[in-house]
């Protein structure tokens, strides 16, 4: 898996909201150097966990479209005289 990178726009957004959640939940300040550590601290050591939590809920979803898919064909066979 490669890493998980963001653009320089969803950093930016990134960063604000933790400095939000520091500053409301924890009722402390953090800069933008410590925020933008702490979101590629997290990106390396927990991003693959939701990156494989997403790719198992597509799976499932893709699977269960499938099943969906299967069943109409079996509600389009006609009925012949060797069923």
């Amino acid at each position: 898996m490669a890493n998980i990178e963001f653009s320089r726009e969803q950093k930016t957004l990134l960063v604000a909201q933790i400095q939000k959640y520091f500053d409301q939940e924890l009722d402390q300040e953090i800069g933008d150097f410590d925020a933008e550590f702490l979101l590629d601290f997290f990106s390396e050591k927990v991003g693959g966990y939701y990156y494989n939590q997403g790719l198992n809920d597509a799976r499932a979803l893709l699977d269960d479209k499938l099943d969906t898919i299967t069943e109409s064909f079996y509600e389009l066979e006609k009925v012949t005289d060797f069923n």
